[in-house]
């Protein structure tokens, strides 16, 4: 009888061992799943913060052409009227 029980009570101890492993096994699975999804999450963050940095620059260096564009044909309207202005034919 000693025997029969001790032999159970080994063979619970064990089940319980065994759940056990696979209980930490699933918690570090999920734990690295999440992990991963928030390493995704942050680099999709970081693709859109330079998506709009780029965003951002593309429009400054646009503005900054126009304004150049602006700045030349004044400048060329400028000298014209000079030139023409100041002799009469």
């Amino acid at each position: 009888m000693k025997k029969e029980e001790e032999e159970e009570e080994e063979e619970e101890e064990e089940e319980e061992e065994e759940e056990e492993e696979e209980e930490e096994e699933e918690e570090e699975e999920e734990e690295e799943e999440e992990e991963e999804e928030e390493e995704e999450e942050e680099g999709e963050e970081e693709k859109r913060r330079r998506g709009e940095e780029e965003e951002e620059e593309e429009e400054e260096e646009e503005e900054e052409e126009e304004e150049e564009e602006e700045e030349e044909e004044e400048g060329g309207r400028e000298s014209s009227e000079e030139g023409c202005g100041g002799i009469k034919v």
